[in-house]
């Protein structure tokens, strides 16, 4: 095991753990604003994820996914920000 794929290792057990809590955090988020900010960070999570993976096997293709996904988090976040701004 190389020093890469030890350190990838370490990002993903920690991006795991952070998954967990953010996912308790989805469930128990007391108002609508908590349960968003919860669903933007398993976005965040998810391209960080994608993006160790992509270190780790060295497959630009997870990139392109990180990317797209990172967009739609962006958007919904924009459109969220609109509904609360009417509402």
């Amino acid at each position: 095991m190389n020093l890469l794929q030890f350190g990838t290792a370490i990002a993903l057990v920690g991006l795991s753990i952070a998954l967990v809590f953010t996912v308790y955090r989805l469930a128990k988020g007391a108002t609508l604003g908590d349960r968003v900010e919860a669903l933007d960070m398993l976005a965040v999570i998810a391209v960080l994820i994608m993006g160790v993976l992509a270190v780790r096997t060295k497959n630009p293709v997870l990139m392109e996914g990180a990317v797209v996904i990172a967009l739609l988090a962006f958007m919904s976040t924009v459109a969220f920000a609109r509904y609360m701004e009417r509402r």
